[in-house]
């Protein structure tokens, strides 16, 4: 009954509009002062969580991608990818798949790749006939490999709030990560195939080839740096993502010069608004999830999953629901946030690996950004277009059908994501 009522006020909350950060912090400030709880506990939460080293990481990679996608690295990445496999059948359509994976691999937000790939994907695809949905769906799902493909904010904050090791669940978003861009590729193929209407791309010479990754070779040097120093212990995440911005800079500034003062100035101010939303999330998440550890909500919950659910499969269905409809409600770090404490407890008791587990709910929540009402992609993707939230999210269903593949991949071959960090 408490877990209902619970529910019940925090969705009443957010339909009445109140931002998801204040909705947490208000309804865990209420919960602690009816149960009787000092008040004093939210703030002593607050700053527990805020101190965290690891969290500097997040306004970071967030400086390091709105910078690339304010240098215009976006243009130069696709242009060299295109030039390699633009020819293929469907080979527009794999570059931008390929140049979200590459620049995924370097900012570690969704957001900023479905906007940087889509700027200057989305106009040469329809230029060249293909069909609008089909473009749209292929940005904003492309755009979610930027939380999967390490590094990965909402794998940091996983890594945060259940303390296990970033660089494990890095590591662990590699195989699932070229999972799911074999599958969108392969989609994008018997696509091109089958419904056809394109235009197809001459094949470049070897001389502009030579220039176009001539030319993008810093991004993908900037990221190799990153991901080689976290995985071989060079440097943490934290000072990867403080290398990888000063690389960024060192790029779009002096290599490039492609970054004015204006741009770099509007790339800070949003890194810093994107930032406080975040640590605003952050610490409303911490009361909340203080307040429902004081009253055994996530043992209850663990105990009425445990009593309802028999099997490994059935937890994973049932979870998969759960997220899926938060996901009409929540943005990605808020179901993180709210979710794991509750579901974490359950997926144990199951034998779930915890590592696989937050690759699973990752994949789950990149599911959340191409769904209406709330999927930050869609509205990306929106934007750059212009073109309807219909249109575009009638464009990703196939491309959630085949995120939902992956996660049945990973039930099935739990390996996927656990050979590279537990096994190599």
């Amino acid at each position: 009954m408490t877990i209902a009522i619970i529910l019940v006020l925090l969705f009443g909350l957010l339909l009445a509009g109140i931002p998801v950060a204040f909705a947490l912090g208000a309804l865990g400030l209420g919960m602690l002062w009816l149960g009787g709880f000092s008040p004093l506990m939210a703030p002593q939460a607050i700053l527990s969580t805020l101190d965290g080293f690891i969290l500097l990481a997040v306004p970071l990679f967030l400086l390091m991608s709105n910078i690339l996608l304010k240098g215009g690295v976006g243009r130069d990445l696709f242009a060299a990818v295109q030039a390699w496999v633009g020819h293929w059948p469907g080979g527009m359509a794999i570059a931008t798949i390929l140049s979200c994976g590459i620049f995924a691999a370097i900012s570690g937000s969704s957001v900023a790749t479905a906007a940087t790939i889509g700027t200057v994907a989305a106009p040469e695809m329809i230029s060249r006939g293909y069909e609008k949905r089909f473009v749209y769906g292929l940005l904003a799902a492309g755009g979610t490999l930027g939380i999967l493909i390490p590094p990965s904010i909402p794998l940091i904050i996983y890594g945060f709030v259940t303390e296990e090791s970033v660089i494990a669940l890095f590591m662990a978003g590699i195989g699932p990560g070229l999972a799911l861009i074999a599958l969108f590729i392969g989609y994008s193929v018997v696509h091109a195939k089958f419904f056809g209407g394109y235009q197809p791309v001459a094949k470049a010479s070897r001389a502009e080839r030579f220039s176009a990754t001539w030319r993008a070779l810093p991004s993908i040097v900037l990221a190799v740096v990153v991901l080689a120093g976290i995985y071989s212990g060079a440097f943490t995440p934290t000072e990867a993502a403080a290398i990888g911005f000063a690389v960024a800079l060192l790029i779009t500034g002096v290599i490039l010069r492609s970054l004015t003062l204006k741009a770099l100035w509007d790339a800070i101010w949003e890194s810093m608004v994107t930032t406080v939303a975040i640590l605003l999330i952050i610490a409303g998440a911490k009361i909340f999830g203080k307040a429902i550890t004081l009253y055994r909500i996530p043992q209850e919950i663990s105990s009425i999953i445990a009593d309802t659910v028999a099997t490994p499969l059935g937890l994973v269905v049932l979870v998969c629901l759960v997220l899926l409809l938060m996901g009409l409600v929540f943005e990605a770090l808020s179901m993180i946030l709210i979710m794991t404490p509750v579901l974490l407890p359950a997926a144990l008791g199951m034998g779930f690996d915890p590592i696989w587990f937050g690759i699973f709910m990752v994949v789950m929540v990149e599911c959340a950004l191409i769904t209406p009402p709330v999927g930050l992609n869609l509205y990306v993707i929106q934007s750059v277009t212009r073109s309807s939230l219909l249109d575009v999210s009638r464009g990703t269903l196939p491309f959630l059908g085949l995120m939902l593949v992956l996660v049945a991949l990973l039930y099935l071959w739990p390996d996927l994501a656990l050979f590279i960090p537990f096994k190599l």
